[in-house]
């Protein structure tokens, strides 16, 4: 891998990561385009593209310093706000954890496949718009507040340190989806956050402070068992896997972490002050259109997965 190539990739990771879009589907089709993805570079590409998410990690680590310091406290029992988020990041955090280990590898084997990632792409876009429109009150008529009409969802304002362990569950629960490659941890996330009665800004908060255990349990993971088959061949008579680093490089490796965390940091900062004034539906709308894109790339073996 070329240092132009983990720049490219590392920029996919961190803009994608924490958009509702699928760092999945932009980084399938980055890889294809960049040609990296012939057989002899799968097993380290698809392991630095869940290594460099630990720049994804970092981005939120800094932005959102604060609010770990008042988890902290509140977890050594000086802050009762502080130890409710922690409580309910933990909850939200336990389903992926325990569904992601017994399934991870049976959901490697048999949806990460064009046919599952595409129908998981264009499903989503339509699931965000629908939601959207119920959201808006749309779909149902709305409350009386004085001389004001406001659609039901407004007179539900969630906030990130209002919300009840049983709501945490449930987006904890809603996230386990996103083990479907192709549907979006944080579409799953701040979807579900918006269901229990979050303002989409406020359920993205949240969705970036979930996304520490979540995806960094997934890349220490996969650090580990990269640096564990190094050497040792995946099966009888094939050749020894020499690991990640050795088949890309230290240098590619460590420039896409920062290029992740910088294109993380200008991600997530942007998707709170959109989510206020646009909502999901663009989003769903980039998705439809993504999942056409990616079906044509790989009906014209342009991409292959």
């Amino acid at each position: 891998m070329t240092i132009l190539q983990a720049i490219i990739l590392g920029i996919v990771e961190g803009v994608t990561e924490y958009l509702p879009v699928s760092s999945t589907g932009h980084l399938i089709i980055a890889a294809s385009l960049l040609g990296l993805d012939r057989p002899e570079l799968k097993a380290a590409v698809d392991a630095f593209n869940i290594v460099v998410q630990g720049g994804a990690i970092l981005a939120v680590l800094v932005l959102y310093w604060p609010e770990f310091v008042v988890i902290l406290r509140g977890v050594i029992g000086r802050d009762g706000r502080g130890l409710r988020l922690a409580v309910n990041i933990a909850l939200a955090f336990l389903p992926a954890a325990v569904i992601g280990v017994l399934l991870k590898d049976w959901i490697e084997s048999r949806l990460f496949a064009p046919g599952p990632v595409i129908a998981a792409l264009a499903i989503g876009g339509l699931f965000m718009i629908g939601l959207d429109q119920w959201r808006l009150g749309r779909w149902s008529p709305p409350i009386d507040r004085g001389k004001a009409r406001l659609p039901a969802f407004r007179t539900a304002e969630v906030g990130l340190y209002d919300l009840t362990p049983g709501r945490a569950l449930v987006i904890g629960l809603l996230q386990c989806i996103a083990m479907w490659p192709g549907t979006s941890r944080s579409m799953m996330t701040i979807s579900a956050g918006v269901l229990v009665g979050m303002r989409p800004a406020a359920a993205a908060q949240f969705s970036f402070l979930l996304g520490v255990p979540t995806l960094g349990g997934a890349c220490v993971y996969t650090l580990y068992k990269d640096l564990r088959a190094t050497g040792a061949p995946p099966v009888e008579g094939a050749e020894p896997y020499p690991g990640m680093f050795a088949v890309l490089g230290v240098g590619p490796v460590v420039v896409g972490f920062i290029v992740a965390t910088i294109s993380a940091a200008i991600a997530v900062k942007w998707l709170v002050r959109f989510l206020n004034r646009r909502g999901l539906t663009p989003f769903g709308v980039y998705r439809l259109i993504l999942s056409v894109c990616l079906l044509g790339l790989v009906a014209g073996e342009i991409v292959r997965m």
